[in-house]
């Protein structure tokens, strides 16, 4: 999902790091829980928070190993 996103904001002349890219998420997540909720509502607040999560930990993961680079 994350490279859909990436090439997304490239055609539009954004580019952000996945960090960044997966703070965004949680908040988006957060902001539509938060809103007046329904069932759907809260199955996508979910989801973009466990993918904000997903994109940090898997940046952190990478910098972890010996030898990585920041992308």
């Amino acid at each position: 999902m994350t490279d859909v996103v990436e090439k997304g904001l490239k055609k539009i002349g954004v580019t952000l790091s996945k960090p960044v890219l997966g703070i965004i998420t949680i908040i988006f997540g957060l902001l539509v829980i938060i809103l007046p909720v329904d069932l759907f509502k809260l199955i996508i607040g979910i989801f973009l928070i466990i993918q904000g999560a997903l994109l940090l930990s898997e940046y952190y993961e990478l910098l972890s190993r010996p030898g990585a680079t920041r992308t």
